[in-house]
């Protein structure tokens, strides 16, 4: 059964990937961040979404998205992946700031269960003063997920508290008045990010 969930996960996220790059062909010929995307990138994704704030707060993407924003989707409780792209994500976001862009680090939690207003706001705050940590009710980050393409499941386990969740690792690029413009793989580094970042920036 485990081999089922695998290939079921491992054939949505593939599914996801396709949807990011098929999009390219369908571009505006005057995309005027054409010379600054690495590749193809998918149609519609991100939009709105409400989710709940550290304070306890509902917010909306109007509220959350002011500044370009690097979005990530993840869970506190994630053992590596999510606090080391979240640490590059943050290098990311000084070296902007040295170059005279302010950009937002905001981490979406897709484990509502434990990931409480309290844990979210502890987490972005230990990461980056300016990280934005969000969470909500399960249809909440459900709607959230979905907007943006993201794919998560919680994992089987006999201890409620302690269980893993598969998920996708982008990091997304929102600029308020136009919405997303680019993603980033975990294979790019803080610099590469900050390349491409500053290059929508400066268009």
């Amino acid at each position: 059964m485990s081999k089922l969930y695998a290939g079921l996960a491992a054939a949505a996220v593939v599914g996801m990937v396709g949807g990011l790059f098929a999009y390219a062909q369908m571009a505006a010929p005057d995309d005027r961040f054409a010379q600054c995307r690495a590749g193809a990138v998918g149609g519609d994704i991100g939009g709105p979404f409400s989710l709940v704030n550290g304070e306890g707060q509902t917010v909306t993407d109007k509220d959350i998205i002011t500044k370009p924003s690097l979005v990530y989707f993840g869970y506190t409780f994630c053992p590596d992946v999510c606090p080391l792209d979240n640490a590059r994500n943050a290098e990311a976001i000084d070296i902007l700031d040295e170059r005279g862009f302010d950009v937002t680090p905001v981490f979406i939690s897709i484990d509502p269960e434990r990931d409480t207003p309290e844990v979210v706001r502890d987490f972005a705050a230990n990461l980056h003063p300016k990280m934005i940590g969000l969470t909500g009710s399960p249809e909440q980050v459900k709607a959230a997920s979905q907007a943006y393409k993201t794919y998560f499941r919680k994992q089987n386990s006999d201890d409620p508290e302690y269980y893993l969740v598969d998920h996708s690792t982008f990091t997304y690029l929102v600029l308020p008045e136009t919405g997303f413009v680019d993603f980033f793989k975990r294979d790019e580094t803080a610099e590469q990010m900050a390349d491409r970042t500053s290059c929508f920036l400066s268009n």
